[in-house]
């Protein structure tokens, strides 16, 4: 049997101080085997550095994924080929690109297949489909032995979510959806066995929209302009996540609970 943290996305200072304040008690409540988050908003809302890496992996995660907004920041080659900051990009980028997009960690004598991929719907990019990419993995380790496969399903559209959440559905130990930062109460396990959640949620200022100064935002949309994001450094945070529990033999989910705690940074 294998305890599987997942948090949502992080999102800059005030998302790693609520990390670096919850996460204790979490290990100690639930005593996770794997501590797994989402790290594209990691350096103040864009992308992540090998400090805010390093940060968070003293704080106790362990693996990170990422998403679309992981190569907004200078320098995300250097990131994404480090072995030992243990970050993941969409698999379904184009190949020539640094990083790879799944990864098979050893863990309690137990092998889990992390896999990081990104929808279209929605999507300003061209990616490659999902889906497909999904199946190219799962024959890739066919042969090989796997106990769990985590798939962190970053998106916008909550059908695309909810359809791949069926397409994996006996395949994937859990599908986790994440990028829209907040946090669904669609938890299940679905009827061949993987858990799904549409989206994990945020670790982000409360007061904020997706993690962003909401004056900012507001203005935004008030003036059809783009306007400079900034974070919020502190106030309430909502941290998000979902602890799930894998039966030992076959490696399908029993369980999939949601996570949410406010905050004072």
């Amino acid at each position: 049997m294998l305890k599987i943290l997942f948090i949502g996305d992080i999102v800059g200072f005030i998302g790693r101080e609520a990390v670096k304040k919850i996460l204790p008690k979490l290990i100690k409540k639930y005593s996770p085997d794997l501590i797994i988050a989402n790290a594209e908003n990691l350096a103040h809302g864009k992308g992540a550095s090998e400090k805010t890496l390093l940060e968070m992996q003293t704080a106790g995660v362990h693996y990170f994924t990422s998403g679309n907004h992981i190569f907004k920041r200078k320098g995300f080659e250097e990131i994404l080929d480090n072995k030992k900051l243990n970050i993941l990009r969409p698999a379904n980028y184009p190949g020539n690109l640094p990083g790879t997009g799944e990864k098979v960690i050893n863990i309690s004598q137990k092998k889990v297949l992390l896999v990081n991929l990104i929808g279209r719907v929605f999507m300003k990019e061209n990616f490659d489909c999902p889906f497909k990419k999904f199946d190219e993995i799962i024959k890739k380790y066919k042969t090989k032995k796997i106990d769990s496969i985590i798939v962190d399903f970053h998106a916008e559209a909550t059908s695309e979510k909810k359809a791949f959440g069926f397409y994996a559905d006996g395949i994937a130990t859990a599908v986790l959806g994440t990028h829209t930062h907040i946090q669904t109460s669609d938890e299940q396990i679905m009827s061949a066995g993987t858990a799904y959640i549409t989206d994990v949620g945020t670790v982000a200022a409360q007061d904020s929209v997706l993690g962003v100064d909401k004056q900012i935002i507001i203005s935004s949309f008030l003036d059809q302009v783009s306007y400079a994001h900034e974070i919020p450094r502190s106030g309430k945070c909502e941290f998000n996540a979902v602890i799930m529990t894998t039966e030992e033999s076959t490696g399908t989910a029993i369980n999939i609970k949601r996570i949410r705690e406010i905050i004072n940074i």
